[in-house]
């Protein structure tokens, strides 16, 4: 494993995806090769060759987050898009235990549908109210949820992806 990359296990890389450490190459095949055995659908382009996917999954045009494991687990992944949508850097990102993602009052239906995940293996119908770093809260919809699974099937987190995503009306989201 290179400096920087992301492990197996999910676990927080050292630094923000970038060439030098090949734009977390290694996370990037664990989230599409977990998204590919559960979903059967591809994650990133079949045409990007495979030294390039961890640069495409993070310059793609949608949102992709991942979290480790534990009971209050941190963010361990998210590309370009989804730092945009939630207004946070990579390393506010990697320090940020996922729930926060979601209002205290969101956190609850956030836990179900985690679980519901965890046993089924994927969701593609999440759709649920996020707040961004500086309280911006948008409507994510049509998300698909999924478990990181290592190729021995070793549980290491969850990811998901989502391309759809409105902000919600100050008069809504209060």
């Amino acid at each position: 494993m290179r400096r920087g990359d992301a492990g197996e296990n999910g676990t927080p890389p050292c630094g923000e995806p970038c060439a030098a450490n090949g734009f977390l190459g290694s996370h990037a095949s664990l989230l599409a090769a977990s998204f590919r055995r559960t979903t059967g659908r591809l994650l990133i382009d079949p045409q990007v060759p495979v030294g390039d996917a961890g640069r495409w999954l993070y310059e793609a045009p949608f949102a992709v987050l991942s979290h480790g494991q534990g009971a209050d687990p941190l963010f361990t992944y998210g590309n370009r898009c989804a730092l945009a949508v939630f207004e946070l850097t990579w390393q506010q990102l990697i320090a940020l235990p996922s729930r926060l993602s979601a209002e205290p009052l969101d956190q609850a239906e956030r836990a179900r549908l985690l679980d519901r995940v965890r046993g089924q293996g994927f969701i593609d119908d999440y759709a649920g109210i996020r707040i961004s770093r500086t309280g911006r809260r948008f409507l994510i919809r049509q998300a698909t949820v999924w478990n990181l699974m290592t190729e021995s099937g070793a549980y290491c987190g969850q990811a998901a992806r989502f391309d759809r995503w409105d902000p919600m009306p100050a008069t809504l989201a209060s």
